[in-house]
Parts: structure tokens; C-alpha cells; sequence
């Protein structure tokens, strides 16, 4: 299994970026998958989760109406669209495949986003 994210960088306070997963090595729509992110010194928190089929999507209550997660199946890839970022948003996020109860058991290296003016 093999995960890896892209897309993050510094934003300013009330910018976007959208982050990028791309899955190898197990079938990718046969999984469901999450994104999960760390805040320096602080545990890992978790973002968002979408079904196999993407019809059914699930977000922490701070996330809800600026995040979005999505996929697509025939390119392998989980993305998430971050709007209207916050500086409290400035964490590390993984990219995880999800094992059982929205719980992961494969993790990305991660991608950064930092946001500051």
C-alpha cells in the first residue's frame, strides 16, 4: 500500500488549496478513505472520510462547509478542498486508507499546510 499527498503549501487566512492523494498497491475504490491531520504538538486529529463510491461523505464539525472530500476511483487519487483556511488549520495532513469504523490502517507521509499572513 502506498500513499502519497501533494498540494500542500502557505496560504494566506481565508485562501483555498486542494490537497491530492494518490493510491498504489490495493484497490482503491474497493476502500474507503480519510484524511487526518497533525498540528505541531498536538495529536492527530481527524478531517474527513468518504465512502467507496464517494456518495457518502463525513466531516468533523469545524470542517463542515469549508472542506470538501472527493474522489475519484478510475485515477486512484482522494482529494480535499480546504476554503476559507484558517490559522488554525496549519497542520500536517495525511492521507489514510480507512480499515474498519472510519479508523485508518495506512498512512501518507503527509503534506503541509501553513497558514499565516
Amino acid at each position: 500500500v502506498q500513499l502519497v499527498e501533494s498540494g500542500g503549501g502557505m496560504v494566506q487566512p481565508g485562501g483555498s488549496l486542494r490537497l491530492s492523494c494518490a493510491a498504489s498497491g490495493f484497490t482503491f475504490s474497493n476502500h474507503g478513505m480519510i484524511w487526518v491531520r497533525q498540528a505541531p504538538g498536538k495529536g492527530p486529529e481527524w478531517v474527513s472520510g468518504i465512502a467507496t463510491g464517494g456518495g457518502s461523505t463525513y466531516y468533523t464539525d469545524s470542517m463542515k462547509g469549508r472542506f470538501t472530500i472527493s474522489r475519484d476511483n478510475a485515477k486512484n487519487t482522494l482529494y480535499l478542498q480546504m476554503n476559507s483556511l484558517k490559522p488554525d488549520d496549519t497542520a500536517l495532513y495525511y492521507c489514510a486508507r480507512n480499515r474498519r469504523g472510519w479508523l485508518p490502517d495506512y498512512w501518507g507521509q503527509g503534506t503541509q499546510v501553513t497558514v499565516s499572513s
